[in-house]
C-alpha cells in the first residue's frame, strides 16, 4: 500500500512538473507575438529611410501583417479543430519561423515587396498561435486559477511589445545618421527565426493536453437559441473592435514619424525609445484597468477611456512639442483595456454561439490593416502626420458609443 501511495505521489509530481513546463512554453507564445508587433511599428520609419518610400507605401507593412491575421483566422480555427491545438501551435511556429527567415533574402534582394510577403507569412503563423494559446492556458493547471494564468500570460505579451521598440532603437536607428541599411534587420529576424525553431522543438517533445470543447458546447446549447447576427450587442461589438484595432495600429504605426516631426529635439532612436515607453504604459494600463473593474463597470470604464482618447487625439492634432508627444504617449495607457473589454461585452450571453462570435470579433482586427493606409495617405497629402490622427479620433468616438450604448444586450 505504501509503495502504491508513493508511486501515485511521484506520478502527480511528474504531471505537475510537465504542466508547469507546458505553461511556460505556452506563455512564451504570448511574448513572441508581442515582440513581433513591437518591432513592426519601428520598421515603418526605418523602411521609409532605407527604401526612400512614402508613409502610405510603408503603411503596407501593417496591411500585410493584419491582413495575414484576417485571412488566416478561419483556417486557423479549422486547423485547431481537425488537427488539435498542439499541432496547430507547431504549424503556427513553423510559419512564424519561415516568415522571419524570409527577412534574410528580402534584405539581400533589397526588396520592399519581399518584406511584405515575409510579414504576411509571419502574421499567418502568429494568428495560429493566438487562436491556440488562450484555450491552452485555461487547461494547463487547476480550473479555479485559469483567470490568473491568462492574465499572467498576457503580461508577457506586453513585455514583448515594449522590448521590441527598445531593441529597434539600438539596432535600427542608433547609427541611422551615418549608415542606413537593412543589415541589422536581416540579422535581428534571423535570430528570431532560430529562437522560434528552438521553441517549436520544445513543443514537439513536450506532452500537452488536448482540449475537447464538444461537451461544453452541448451544456451551453440550451442557454441561447437566437441566431448569432440577431444579437445587436454582438454586431456592434464587431464594429467597435474593428475601429478600436484601427485606432491602436494607426497610432503606433506613425508614432515615430509624429514624434520626429513635432518635437525638434527628437531623433529616430529617441522616438523608438519613447514608443517602447508608451507600450510600457499600455501594459501598466491593462493591470490598472483590470483592478479598477472591481469597482467600475467594464462598459463605463471603456466609455470613459474612449472619451479621454478622443480629447488626447485633439491635442495630438493641434498641439506641438513635448505636450503633444506626451498626449500621444498617454493614448496607449487609455487604450489598454479596450480590446479585451469589447471582446467580453460582445460575446456576452451568446450561449452556444460564443465560440463562433469570438471568431468574428477576432477577424475584425482587419481594421489594423486599413487604417495605416488611410493615415499614410492623409499624412502624404497634407505633408503632416499630425493631420492623419483624425482617423484614430473618429475610431475612438465609435468605441465610446459602444461603451455608452452599444454594449446593451437586447431582450
Amino acid at each position: 500500500m505504501a509503495i502504491m501511495i508513493q508511486s501515485q505521489e511521484s506520478q502527480q509530481q511528474a504531471t505537475a512538473s510537465h504542466t508547469r513546463f507546458g505553461f511556460a512554453l505556452v506563455t512564451s507564445l504570448f511574448f513572441l507575438w508581442g515582440f513581433a508587433y513591437g518591432l513592426l511599428d519601428s520598421l515603418n520609419k526605418h523602411f521609409q529611410d532605407v527604401f526612400q518610400i512614402t508613409k502610405l507605401r510603408s503603411a503596407w507593412l501593417q496591411a500585410a501583417y493584419f491582413g495575414g491575421y484576417f485571412l488566416m483566422a478561419l483556417p486557423a480555427g479549422l486547423i485547431m479543430k481537425s488537427l488539435g491545438y498542439k499541432r496547430g501551435i507547431l504549424i503556427g511556429l513553423s510559419l512564424y519561423a519561415l516568415g522571419a527567415f524570409f527577412f534574410y533574402p528580402s534584405s539581400q534582394w533589397h526588396s520592399f515587396n519581399a518584406f511584405l510577403i515575409a510579414l504576411f507569412i509571419l502574421a499567418c503563423g502568429l494568428c495560429c498561435l493566438e487562436t491556440a494559446a488562450n484555450p491552452y492556458v485555461t487547461v494547463l493547471g487547476p480550473r479555479h486559477q485559469a483567470a490568473f494564468r491568462i492574465n499572467l500570460a498576457q503580461s508577457f505579451n506586453g513585455v514583448g511589445s515594449f522590448l521590441g521598440p527598445f531593441l529597434a532603437s539600438q539596432l535600427f536607428f542608433k547609427h541611422a545618421e551615418h549608415n542606413v541599411s537593412l543589415q541589422t534587420v536581416q540579422y535581428t529576424y534571423l535570430g528570431i527565426a532560430v529562437l522560434v525553431v528552438l521553441i517549436a522543438c520544445l513543443f514537439y517533445f513536450t506532452p500537452l493536453p488536448e482540449i475537447n470543447e464538444e461537451a461544453q458546447l452541448q451544456q451551453e446549447a440550451h442557454i441561447h437559441s437566437r441566431p448569432l447576427f440577431q444579437n445587436r450587442h454582438f454586431v456592434l461589438g464587431v464594429v467597435a473592435q474593428f475601429f478600436y484595432v484601427a485606432a491602436q495600429v494607426g497610432v503606433a504605426a506613425f508614432f515615430i514619424n509624429y514624434v520626429i516631426e513635432n518635437w525638434q529635439k527628437a531623433t529616430p532612436s529617441l522616438a523608438a525609445i519613447l514608443l517602447g515607453v508608451s507600450l510600457i504604459l499600455f501594459t501598466l494600463g491593462r493591470f490598472i484597468g483590470t483592478l479598477l473593474m472591481k469597482w467600475i463597470a467594464a462598459e463605463k470604464l471603456l466609455a470613459c477611456y474612449a472619451v479621454v482618447n478622443v480629447l488626447l487625439c485633439v491635442m495630438v492634432i493641434f498641439f506641438h512639442g513635448e505636450i503633444s508627444v506626451m498626449a500621444l504617449m498617454a493614448i496607449f495607457f487609455f487604450e489598454s483595456i479596450m480590446f479585451p473589454t469589447i471582446f467580453a461585452l460582445g460575446v456576452r450571453n451568446l450561449g452556444q454561439h460564443t465560440r463562433q462570435g469570438g471568431s468574428f470579433i477576432i477577424m475584425s482586427i482587419v481594421g489594423g490593416a486599413l487604417s495605416p493606409l488611410l493615415m499614410g495617405w492623409i499624412a502624404d497629402q497634407q505633408h503632416s502626420t499630425a493631420q492623419a490622427f483624425i482617423v484614430p479620433l473618429i475610431c475612438f468616438f465609435v468605441v465610446a458609443y459602444y461603451g455608452f450604448w452599444g454594449y446593451r444586450v437586447s431582450s
